[in-house]
């Protein structure tokens, strides 16, 4: 497939090639013919004047006409043939007596072909005729005695065959440079298209045009805002999401061809441009919007040729990772639930391969029992099914890694009339729950105590655990993204607590125990459906 595609491209060159070449020369041999072709009868033209005027002026031709002498005369004008090449010089007198012709026999005859009239009036000229000689092409001079009055005319003839021959020469020599200049322009051009061909890493023109519209659609239609510099940092792309962030935090106007540093300076692309390291996750405040960048520089070669930064609005990012920890939860849940069950298939399984059916219908009685009395009292209290399902998996959980998790006998959560507010409130519950379990892991005692307290359009919930407590100078930076004691990568879950607080706009606390253990308290605005309100 490659080589059909590098054929194809090669025959489009070559075409291409060609028809430029042969455009090329014929242009050339149109602008040649018509500039060098007139020229060379030109040329000729002025050879056969300067010949007749230079015999013109000899003293013995002068003096010849005067006397009537035309020996002197035919002798000399032999001579001027035979050196000059020319076809004829003939010597008339004011009668058009011929004084000199090739053929002595002519001499004394009146001249035949005409055009000598001009000449015998005093005025210099040329043309084409035909006499005795064939066609010619014939200059003539006047011939003036030494007291100034004229006394014949001298002719001077080049023959027309000739002519023709020079200027047929000419015309082969304009097509062998042109030829010449063809091969050599088109050896030239294969050479200069091969290395094309390379640049364009063997892709045709249809195909760079469909690269760069896809390049245009997919940076356009990218979630992330993208700015590109060259590398004098000046901007020579930005995307549209770009454009909308940039203007949401007041950076409005045309970005082409600015330099970065006048029309973002807080990013410090340039210093990119400089050290040639890429700046990952840059966290970056423009106008009260969050940003999160990522700069990298641009190689050609092994050359900084610019650099590219993308980014992106941190808010959007919360409620993306808000989402996916939303999906864990309620995953962990089902996963919890599972297990647990699957367990106590194992159980049933086993007992009825050993026969022991007594056993075993007192165990599957004593486990509906406590599922019916833990579902009775999920359902009883907590009134959202959504809620109550995700609290029956944290139970299961809990169970497995023997823990104690308790709700308050008070508790009562009706269903919310917003499935969203219940989204970020299992979100809030959740992690809780998780950073308490997590807390709990090599204690003796390990109690957890949840508790939802709804009163007039506000929810209270309470996580209370009866671990080791937070020492009072962490209190201030447990909440912060990343912040965590147990390691690298974590400090996510008490982040997304705070963060889904603050987006319903509850307040959260931190309440120490007086032995060892730790409260939080989430206290949000929560509405209720209208069947609950009845």
């Amino acid at each position: 497939m490659a080589k059909k595609k590098d054929y194809g491209l090669r025959t489009k060159v070559t075409v291409m090639v060609s028809a430029v070449v042969m455009l090329v020369m014929v242009v050339l041999y149109i602008i040649f013919r018509n500039q060098i072709i007139p020229q060379t009868r030109h040329a000729l033209e002025d050879k056969a004047i300067a010949i007749a005027r230079t015999i013109a002026l000899m003293p013995l031709v002068s003096e010849g006409l005067s006397e009537g002498n035309s020996k002197e005369i035919q002798a000399y004008t032999s001579k001027i043939t035979r050196r000059n090449d020319i076809m004829f010089v003939v010597v008339i007198d004011m009668n058009s007596i011929r004084y000199s012709h090739p053929d002595a026999s002519r001499i004394g005859k009146a001249f035949v072909g005409g055009g000598q009239e001009l000449a015998l009036r005093g005025e210099e000229s040329i043309s084409e005729g035909e006499g005795l000689l064939g066609k010619s092409l014939r200059a003539f001079v006047p011939v003036y005695s030494n007291r100034g009055s004229q006394v014949g005319v001298v002719v001077v003839g080049l023959s027309m065959e000739r002519v023709h021959k020079l200027i047929r020469q000419n015309e082969w020599t304009i097509i062998a440079i042109l030829l010449s200049g063809a091969v050599l322009g088109a050896g030239g051009a294969m050479v200069l298209a091969r290395k094309i061909k390379q640049m364009m890493f063997g892709m045709e023109p249809s195909d760079i045009s469909k690269l760069l519209q896809e390049r245009s659609a997919m940076l356009q239609s990218a979630r992330e805002g993208i700015i590109a510099v060259d590398d004098q940092a000046r901007i020579t792309m930005i995307n549209v999401e770009a454009e909308r962030l940039l203007g949401t935090a007041g950076i409005t106007g045309n970005a082409m061809t600015r330099h970065i540093t006048d029309y973002w300076p807080e990013l410090r692309l340039e210093q990119v441009l400089v050290s040639g390291e890429a700046r990952q996750d840059q966290n970056l405040e423009l106008n009260g919007i969050s940003i999160l960048a990522n700069s990298v520089p641009i190689l050609v070669n092994g050359q900084i040729a610019g650099a590219i930064a993308t980014f992106r609005d941190k808010t959007e990012l919360a409620v993306l990772a808000e989402r996916l920890s939303g999906i864990s939860v309620y995953a962990d849940a089902l996963r919890a639930g599972a297990h647990e069950y699957m367990n106590k298939l194992h159980v049933i399984m086993g007992m009825t391969h050993m026969g022991l059916y007594d056993e075993l219908q007192q165990y599957i009685s004593g486990t509906v029992s406590n599922y019916q009395n833990e579902i009775g009292t999920i359902t009883r209290q907590i009134k959202d099914p959504v809620m109550a399902g995700f609290l029956l998996g944290k139970l299961s959980r809990a169970r497995e890694a023997g823990i104690e998790l308790l709700l308050t006998e008070d508790s009562y959560l009706p269903e919310s009339a917003d499935p969203q507010v219940m989204h970020e409130l299992i979100t809030i519950t959740g992690n809780l729950l998780d950073n308490a379990m997590e807390v709990l892991e090599g204690h003796s005692v390990k109690e957890i105590e949840l508790a939802f307290d709804y009163d007039r359009g506000r929810l209270i919930s309470t996580v209370s655990d009866s671990g080791p407590g937070i020492p009072e100078a962490l209190r201030e930076h447990i909440f912060v993204q990343g912040f965590s004691t147990k390691g690298e990568h974590r400090g996510i879950g008490l982040y997304l607590v705070r963060k889904s607080v603050e987006k319903l706009h509850g307040q959260l606390q931190i309440i120490p125990g007086l032995e060892p253990g730790t409260t939080f308290i989430a206290d949000i605005p929560y509405t209720v459906k209208e069947d609950e309100n009845r």
